[in-house]
């Protein structure tokens, strides 16, 4: 049987520039778990009228957008939609998060995602988000921390505002290494993780790094509530194949959040202006939509969120809003519609799950089956089956035509 990189392979050696467009709507982390006293899951719960036709014309089924038991993270699950093994192409928050906010980042470059904190007396993590602190006085904080930190090696680093609590370092220069761990540890009531080499490589980088967090504690430690940061994901950046030369697709991305927006420019898609909401994002689509491209990426972030932030009410709101505006895209015809997620958040565990992810492919081609719902269960009925999420891509690429025959 076939591994996973060879099935790409495969793919890449069938594509064709005929066919037709394809449009990916990505709900992100909308798989979840039944929560006791509402009865259902987020999507169960939810009244979403229009995904349910769609579900009804469809091919439906269940992703596992990794492996089994592996839980993804947001750039791991994105690559892995796009077609891009994630076991491969192993990419990190922290270039994911630079390049999301057209950060020109250079092959070398060594970069972090951040977390604005708040550390307690005794030095233990009190809040990992610093109450979700506002974009203006992230910004104001970075500003700070460039006036006054610095670094004594030959190199420079970056420090820049991605939103809310969340920003992004890079540092840049020779004998870099991104083999160190997370500082983020992922809990409240402990400290930060001490950023330790893994290898004698990377020697050099982690003492970087540590002076850097030293010196930006000293400089926060009269703010509140964010006085410290917290770093996840390193990550020397490297150019990945591009979804034109794999594909043959000219892609488009419509994101606001920044990590997905640079996880696409990763893989070479158009990444237009920040659309400024979730309508706008449907309008944006609506109003690109045309001779252009043919692969259309349309992203809603706000079903992880409040999945994170265990508001199943919440998470059933956002779906509820997105079901509104699906005419704004059923409307477009597109040869191909593909709904699905990069991930399970489910809302009674408030974190990124290894669940596999509800997923549906509309198409003149697809063989409609029996299911009349989209949602977790519901999909695990259809004939798509439970399948890896590297698969989605190639039957996209079939259902618009985009692969010729395999053989003789």
């Amino acid at each position: 049987m076939m591994d996973m990189m060879d099935i790409t392979t495969v793919w890449e050696d069938l594509v064709w520039d005929n066919g037709g467009k394809i449009v990916y709507l990505i709900l992100d982390g909308v798989g979840g778990l039944k929560d006791r006293d509402r009865g259902g899951t987020a999507l169960q719960v939810a009244h979403t009228p229009n995904l349910d036709e769609i579900a009804k014309n469809s091919s439906c089924g269940l992703l596992e957008i990794v492996g089994p038991g592996i839980t993804p993270g947001s750039g791991p699950g994105h690559l892995s939609l796009f077609g891009y093994d994630p076991l491969k192409y192993r990419i990190g928050r922290g270039v994911l998060s630079a390049l999301g906010i057209d950060f020109d980042l250079q092959t070398g470059d060594v970069a972090a995602r951040v977390n604005f904190a708040t550390r307690d007396t005794e030095g233990n993590i009190s809040d990992r988000r610093a109450g979700r602190i506002e974009t203006d006085l992230n910004r104001h904080l970075c500003d700070k921390i460039n006036e006054k930190v610095s670094l004594d090696f030959e190199g420079k680093f970056f420090f820049k505002t991605v939103s809310e609590h969340r920003a992004v370092f890079v540092l840049r220069g020779d004998g870099l290494n991104d083999k160190l761990p997370d500082t983020d540890p992922q809990n409240i009531g402990v400290p930060p993780i001490e950023p330790k080499a893994t290898s004698e490589d990377s020697k050099k980088t982690a003492d970087l790094v540590r002076k850097f967090i030293d010196r930006v504690n000293a400089v926060l430690a009269d703010e509140q509530p964010a006085n410290t940061i917290l770093m996840r994901g390193f990550e020397r950046y490297e150019h990945l194949p591009k979804l034109r030369d794999r594909f043959r697709l000219n892609a488009v991305c419509i994101a606001d959040y920044p990590m997905y927006r640079g996880v696409s420019r990763l893989v070479g898609m158009d990444v237009l202006p920040h659309p400024g909401g979730m309508k706008q994002r449907f309008e944006t689509l609506q109003s690109c939509y045309g001779d252009d491209y043919n692969f259309y990426f349309l992203h809603v972030k706000h079903s992880d969120s409040e999945g994170e932030d265990e508001d199943f009410d919440g998470k059933v709101d956002v779906l509820e809003a997105v079901d509104r505006l699906i005419p704004k895209i059923t409307d477009l015809n597109p040869d191909v519609l593909v709904v699905s997620a990069d991930h399970s958040t489910p809302a009674v565990m408030g974190r990124h799950s290894w669940h596999p992810v509800p997923a549906m492919i509309q198409a003149e081609t697809a063989r409609v089956d029996d299911v009349s719902r989209f949602d977790e269960y519901s999909c695990g009925q259809g004939l798509l089956g439970l399948r890896p999420g590297t698969h989605l891509m190639g039957l996209a690429l079939a259902h618009a035509g985009r692969l010729q025959k395999f053989g003789a």
